[in-house]
Parts: C-alpha cells; sequence; structure tokens
C-alpha cells in the first residue's frame, strides 16, 4: 500500500489513541468514567440558539454553497466584536470564516509555508499544529516553555534560521491553560516584525480568559495586519463543536491567497453553522457571561483540588486546561494507561503535546476540565489520591 512518506511518518490522532484504551474496560454506575481528555463542550447549543437554528433550516440559502470566505454578516459582526474587545481598527475585509479554527490554522500556513520551512511551536504545543506542519513537510521548531509554562521571546529568537517562516503562540493554552501576558504577546509581535516572520496567534479559548480586560493590545498597533494572524473558533462559546466553525483575522491581501485555499478544501463553510455563529453573537451575550463563570468556578475547584495532592503539581490552569506534574516514575503514558483501569479516568499524557522523546511531557498529565462540574473535580482528586506507585 501507497503511503505519502509525511503523512505516514505523522503521529496518530492523540485523542483517538486515548479513546481506543476504553476498549473492554467496563465502568460502573457507582464509579464512572471520568472522561477529562478532550477540550469540547458535550452539551448541545443553547435551546435558543437551537431554535434559530432550526429556523434557518427553513431558509433556502442555508443549504447551498456560499461564500469561500464566509457569509458577509458573520464577518462583518465578528469583526464589530473584537474591534469591541481589542480596541484598533478590525474591519470585515480583515475577517474570513473557516470550517473550524483547525482550518484557520492550516490556511495560515499554507499562506506562510512550504516544504523544507521551519515554524516555532512553543512545547508544549496543541498536537494538531504539529502534526499539520508534518504532514506538509514544514518543520516544526519547539520552543521550551519554562516552569511557569511561558515561552520566552529570547530563546525563540535564537530558533530562528532563514527558513523560519512564523511563530505559533495559543493563549488561553492548550494544553497548559497558560494565559500569556499581554507584555508577553506584543514581545513576540515585536521579534516576528523584526525578523520578518508571520505571529499566529491562537485564540481558539478567548471567551474563557480570567481576565476581564482585553487579553493583550495587538490590534491598537495600525499596521497589525502586516505581521498578526489571528485565530478564532466558535465551537467551544456557542457549544458549536460538531458543526466546524472558526475565523481568521489577517491582511485582505492574504485572504485572497487563504481563498485558494480553502475553496480547494471545503469550498465554504457550512451555512447552518454560520448562521448559528452569527445568532450567538447577535443574543448570546449574557450567556456567555455565565459560561465563563462557570469555567472559572471549576478552574478554582481544580486549584483547591491539586493543593490537597501529595506529589503532584498542577503547572498550569486555564480555560479548559489543567497541566499536572505527576508523583509517579513511570512516564506519563504508562501512567495515563492505568488510570483508565485504575482509576476510571481518562486523559492524556503530556507525550503527546511535544515532540519525540520530550522528558518534560513524560511527567506531564493535561486535564481537560470543562466537561466535570465542581463535584466531578472534586471526585478526579478522591481518585487521584487512592492512586499509588505502579
Amino acid at each position: 500500500m501507497l503511503i505519502a512518506p509525511a503523512l505516514a511518518a505523522t503521529p496518530a490522532p492523540p485523542v483517538m489513541e486515548a479513546r481506543r484504551w476504553l476498549e473492554g474496560v467496563e465502568f460502573t454506575p457507582e464509579r464512572p468514567l471520568l472522561n477529562l481528555s478532550q477540550a469540547a463542550p458535550v452539551l448541545p447549543p443553547p435551546a435558543p440558539l437551537q431554535d434559530a437554528m432550526i429556523a434557518a433550516l427553513a431558509d433556502p440559502a442555508t443549504h447551498i454553497y456560499g461564500p469561500v470566505l464566509g457569509l458577509p454578516a458573520l464577518r462583518a459582526a465578528l469583526a464589530t466584536q473584537m474591534t469591541a474587545i481589542y480596541g484598533g481598527i478590525i474591519d470585515a475585509a480583515n475577517i474570513a470564516i473557516t470550517s473550524g479554527c483547525n482550518q484557520a490554522f492550516c490556511a495560515a500556513i499554507a499562506s506562510l509555508a512550504s516544504p523544507g520551512d521551519g515554524v516555532i511551536l512553543p512545547v508544549p504545543w496543541y498536537f494538531n499544529h504539529a502534526m499539520w506542519l508534518k504532514m506538509n513537510g514544514i518543520t516544526p521548531q519547539p520552543l521550551p516553555c519554562g516552569p511557569d509554562m511561558l515561552p520566552c521571546p529570547e530563546q525563540a529568537a535564537q530558533l530562528i534560521t532563514p527558513r523560519t517562516r512564523a511563530i505559533v503562540l495559543v493563549t488561553p493554552n492548550n494544553p497548559t491553560g497558560a494565559e500569556y501576558p499581554p507584555a508577553l504577546i506584543a514581545a513576540f509581535r515585536d521579534l516576528a516584525r523584526k525578523r520578518g516572520l508571520a505571529l499566529i496567534l491562537d485564540e481558539t479559548y478567548r471567551d474563557f480568559h480570567a481576565s476581564p480586560d482585553a487579553p493583550h493590545d495587538l490590534f491598537t498597533d495600525p499596521d497589525w495586519q502586516d505581521v498578526v494572524i489571528h485565530l478564532y473558533s466558535f465551537s467551544k462559546a456557542y457549544r458549536l463543536t460538531g458543526h466546524r466553525v472558526g475565523a481568521i483575522a489577517t491582511s485582505p491581501a492574504r485572504l485572497r491567497e487563504i481563498e485558494k485555499f480553502l475553496d480547494s478544501m471545503t469550498i465554504c463553510p457550512t451555512g447552518l453553522g454560520q448562521r448559528a455563529a452569527l445568532w450567538g453573537l447577535e443574543n448570546l451575550r449574557a450567556w456567555l457571561v455565565g459560561e465563563r463563570a462557570e469555567i472559572l468556578r471549576r478552574r478554582a475547584a481544580l486549584v483547591r483540588a491539586f493543593q490537597c495532592l501529595d506529589g503532584w503539581h498542577l503547572r498550569g490552569s486555564g480555560a479548559y486546561f489543567g497541566y499536572v506534574a505527576h508523583p509517579f516514575a513511570q512516564e506519563a503514558e504508562t501512567l495515563a494507561r492505568h488510570l483508565v483501569r485504575a482509576a476510571g479516568v481518562l486523559v492524556l499524557p503530556g507525550s503527546m503535546f511535544g515532540p519525540a522523546g520530550d522528558t518534560q511531557g513524560a511527567r506531564h498529565l493535561r486535564i481537560a476540565f470543562a466537561n466535570a462540574d465542581c463535584a466531578g473535580i472534586a471526585e478526579l482528586a478522591r481518585r487521584l489520591a487512592e492512586i499509588r506507585d505502579l
């Protein structure tokens, strides 16, 4: 069987791999599975949004091809929202709607890099970013984060080669939960501009940031679109993960090139998902405030829980994630597999979020806590406290 070498060399999707660990394992009603492996809401959209989606199905335009760069009304609404959040000038012409935020990243990379080029990714990295680079023959350049789970611009500068095309930041971070300070984000922007690179800023989890203030001031720079490529997802905010609606903000000139990529990949984003995202932007502001408050309560519960667990160390927490150092001699993947049977807990090992042989990843686990309420987080702590050395 003929398989492209770059694709064959790319690791299997981590979430799907972890789900296979559940095969043959039985869980009881008294001790059900705590599935904390995937950062995606399991609840459906709120009832008013479901009603709006049902109404949208009656519109014939929902079912036909739309503009490659997305519905004009949604592009305009997102530009207006982003301007209100960040300040500066963001126009509908700067926005494209994509089939999920993963596709926004793929489109950005397609406009920047070719086989043999490199892209700097802080480690731990979001595995789908590394996967896309590898299968396209682009080198992920690992930038180790410090003990505070923050990357260092000075260290990034040392990694830049003539083939480096971009620096990628994810904040709030997946997998660590770390929220990057505005000054740090600005420093990476300055580095990218000085060295002729793009700064790809993925803010999929922006709506669950702990600070009520703007996460950064990049858009107040009148020349932001020369260096910044911003990614966003409607999936987490409005529980639309299955409808695949994301967005990219960049220069109109880059979007003209990205349009070629999107037209070849999906032709246009889903009509129903876009209409749902638009309705959410226009009607669910107060509801989303409540969703954010609940996520912050769960984050606080996670912090409290790990303060009481001997040997465990919560290295980062925020948005949907906690990133923890475990106290066992075994590597994280062995421990994660063991936790399924011994504790009824499914989490991902840190080794899935870095290059092969990453020793730090082997000491950590990622906990996607957004689908566990405060009682579920307390139960997680109880089960972990019962685990003894393997």
